[in-house]
């Protein structure tokens, strides 16, 4: 009976430590995400991906009529979302391809979900939409355009749930602070408002961009940061009521996106990328030349899955012969990181998205490699896993019409990531 019970008793203490180790092992896996969730831990990508092969380059996974505007993804990385300047929201499935649509309701029913009648001589609202944004819990998908309302639909049933007025301008850009129902709008009345989805409900008007609003970023924290018409970037801390300004140099930045709460990444319209702190002004380091144009006899298809000439390198500036940097072109449109990791990419009109390596130590930016992409890159997403790129391309700019390439395909591009 005693050894009965001596064993009966070893194995309950047996079990007892595997549970705490279970329980251990649980607990180190939520900290670190939470840790890489909050951005105080960074998760290394950039030197654990594999040079992608020209076979493996972008593949075009959605068709649209005109030029994509924006792309979107859900957290879980199976959902996607593209806007078109005609109008059109798509919803896919990221693995097949498949796509649904949504339906516009009618002006009446507009109307009675709260938007108010167009301005001008227009009769009926434009559908054009400029901006996508995804909430969290992937319930919520929010769009904007030219008819000044930022319109919220429920995902599930791909319903249009309320409109919401009060910019005076074109939305241009939306981003939900990750965790919540929290949205940020900017527009080009030169303003960023603050809704709450949940409640539907406005929450705050901040002000200080004394020129349109072209693109915002946030994350878990009440901070926004925008970039505008007026060559500024600034970082509104909504609770303190105050911001940073910060002032590139002698260019227009065009698309801005968080690394971490401390740090930030933009794109220029000379074709320069800059890394940013909050502890300087002034950019941290500068890549120049960053989507440089190749001559047109050249096909820039082909050029692309070359690995970018570092060589010649001297604080980022890449000395490239017989290119053309000043060119509607080579404006850096689009810039996006993949979170909590060290993985960036860039997109412009030269033919090719740009994959880069942010070194945060050395405080620099490294280029990794070129993917090949005919068209202008409006819009860029990596998926939370690290393990694609989605690109939202148009033979014409997200915002304008200053430039075509009639070659492009207008539609959502996927690219394949292999990490070692």
């Amino acid at each position: 009976m005693r050894a009965i019970a001596r064993k009966e008793k070893e194995d309950k203490d047996e079990d007892e430590d595997e549970e705490g180790a279970r329980d251990s092992l649980v607990a180190k896996i939520l900290q670190q995400e939470q840790l890489e969730e909050s951005g105080r831990v960074r998760r290394v990508v950039a030197s654990r991906l594999k040079k992608p092969e020209t076979a493996d380059g972008f593949k075009v996974l959605v068709k649209h009529r005109q030029s994509v505007t924006a792309v979107a993804l859900s957290d879980d990385d199976l959902k996607g979302f593209s806007a078109s300047k005609d109008g059109t929201i798509l919803q896919w499935d990221v693995e097949s391809g498949k796509t649904e649509k949504y339906q516009w309701p009618s002006e009446d029913i507009l109307k009675s979900h709260g938007a108010k009648d167009p301005r001008g001589r227009l009769k009926k609202h434009s559908k054009s939409v400029l901006a996508l944004a995804v909430s969290s819990d992937g319930r919520y998908l929010a769009s904007g355009g030219l008819d000044r309302h930022v319109h919220l639909w429920d995902i599930r049933s791909r319903d249009h749930l309320q409109a919401f007025p009060g910019h005076q301008k074109p939305v241009s850009c939306l981003s939900f602070r990750q965790g919540t129902t929290d949205l940020f709008s900017g527009s080009f009345d030169r303003t960023v408002k603050y809704w709450n989805m949940e409640d539907r409900a406005y929450i705050d008007t901040i002000c200080g961009h004394e020129s349109e609003v072209l693109t915002l970023d946030c994350l878990r924290k009440e901070r926004v940061l925008t970039v505008g018409r007026d060559r500024c970037m600034m970082l509104f801390k909504v609770l303190d009521q105050s911001r940073l300004v910060f002032r590139p140099p002698p260019s227009s930045l065009e698309c801005c996106c968080f690394i971490n709460n401390d740090e930030f990444l933009s794109g220029s319209d000379d074709g320069s990328i800059e890394l940013w702190s909050v502890l300087r002004k002034k950019p941290v380091y500068i890549v120049k030349n960053a989507h440089a144009l190749l001559p047109a006899s050249q096909n820039v298809e082909q050029k692309g899955s070359e690995k970018i000439p570092d060589s010649h390198l001297e604080n980022g500036d890449h000395k490239i012969e017989g290119c053309n940097f000043s060119s509607t072109y080579s404006w850096v449109s689009s810039i996006t990181v993949c979170r909590g990791s060290d993985l960036a990419a860039s997109g412009a009109g030269n033919g090719c998205v740009r994959l880069w390596a942010i070194e945060s130590g050395r405080k620099n930016i490294q280029p990794l490699y070129d993917v090949p992409l005919v068209g202008f890159v409006n819009s860029l997403a990596f998926a939370k896993s690290g393990q694609f790129l989605v690109a939202g391309v148009g033979q014409e700019p997200r915002l304008g019409r200053w430039g075509r390439l009639p070659t492009a395909k207008n539609g959502v591009a996927i690219q394949p990531l292999k990490l070692l």
